[in-house]
């Protein structure tokens, strides 16, 4: 699936536009690019979408406008689409575009416009009596993106398959005397022989007591006989995520191994038991947390156990534990998200277990199919 149908698109546009009308907005200027490709399947790396009631209006550079006339004459095409031409600078080009369009109370993504940019549109409006109010949002589009449709789904699923022959490659390079990074560059380069388009992240290569560092790299460590290794690595199809961790051994694992191992698999087993639609992402999380603290581990699980994927590596919902300022978020069928509890206990190391699963009308089903065992066979 390369890009979202214009039937598709028009069902994005309809919700976002019921978004702005409930929050009393004629227009939101989005400027996240993964939010900007949601709704228009525009992939470029710069561009400004201001979604209005009638209209996309797209500002793009001479570099996008020729890929923006191509996609418009495809079936991938963007519904009500207006492409803006940008020829000095964005926000001038946006202020024009406001201005021509007569909303007057606009909303923008606060977590995305830096100060110094916004401080500049309301400045310049003034002077240039562009009668604009704009009033910050936040996860409008975001919240929009929760649940896949269809085509989404399909590219997940097949994002997830598509891991296997990497995982493959990784634990054949597992060896003692091989370095953390000789392993995250096979990884890598395995990503692209299955044919993704790059790497969702740095590739996590943490070997012996690296593995208690959760978000350590790939390092100059050479593996030796007995090392855990956290291998944690993920491709973008179709500008879709994909994100795997496995944790296996350089044998003979010691007995700690075993032990802290099961107990990861255990509770992330407990987790996915607990996937269904209705229940709290925050539910999903305890289940998890409680199994490692009945294994005395739970002081050493200290992340979330989940994150959304989609057009970005982290993004909604997040499977974590309660927090009194976020109301707890119910599962909903059509949502995708990692589960990956993990123990980690410093001079040690650490074990993570992640799989990638998608929320169904009984359930979950699990994405990834890569085998857990400390030795691979």
């Amino acid at each position: 699936m390369a890009a979202a149908t214009s039937s598709q698109l028009d069902v994005r546009h309809a919700a976002i536009r019921r978004a702005l009308e409930a929050l009393g907005l004629d227009a939101l200027i989005v400027t996240a690019p993964a939010n900007i490709r949601y709704l228009t399947n525009h992939a470029g790396s710069a561009g400004t979408l201001v979604a209005a009631a009638r209209a996309m209006h797209l500002l793009l550079d001479f570099r996008y406008q020729e890929s923006a006339r191509l996609l418009q004459a495809s079936p991938f095409a963007c519904p009500a689409l207006k492409v803006w031409p940008v020829t000095a600078s964005y926000d001038e080009a946006l202020l024009e575009c406001l201005a021509a369009t007569g909303v007057t109370t606009v909303g923008f993504e606060a977590g995305h416009l830096t100060v110094a940019r916004h401080e500049w549109l309301v400045r310049t409006a003034a002077a240039r009596s562009v009668a604009v109010t704009l009033r910050p949002t936040e996860r409008v589009v975001e919240q929009a993106r929760v649940v896949k449709d269809d085509g989404e789904v399909t590219t997940l699923r097949e994002a997830a398959r598509r891991l296997t022959p990497v995982a493959r490659a990784a634990f054949e390079m597992v060896r003692p005397g091989t370095t953390e990074r000789a392993v995250a560059a096979r990884v890598e380069a395995a990503l692209r022989e299955a044919g993704f388009e790059r790497p969702a992240f740095d590739t996590i290569v943490a070997s012996g007591p690296n593995a208690a560092l959760p978000h350590y790299r790939a390092g100059d460590r050479v593996l030796e006989r007995g090392d855990v290794v956290v291998l944690d690595f993920g491709g973008v199809l179709d500008g879709y995520c994909s994100d795997l961790t496995r944790t296996v051994a350089v044998a003979p694992p010691s007995a700690e191994a075993y032990r802290v191992h099961q107990a990861v698999r255990e509770a992330q087993q407990a987790a996915i038991d607990a996937v269904r639609p209705g229940i709290a992402t925050t539910d999903v999380d305890r289940a998890a947390r409680r199994v490692l603290e009945a294994h005395g581990l739970g002081e050493a699980f200290g992340h979330g156990t989940g994150h959304g994927l989609g057009l970005d590596v982290h993004e909604e919902p997040r499977v974590t534990r309660p927090r009194a300022d976020v109301a707890p978020v119910p599962l909903e069928p059509g949502m995708v998200f990692t589960i990956e509890p993990g123990a980690y206990l410093p001079g040690w190391g650490g074990v993570r277990i992640e799989d990638d699963v998608l929320v169904t009308a009984r359930g979950c089903e699990v994405l990834t199919s890569v085998p857990y065992a400390l030795i691979p066979d």
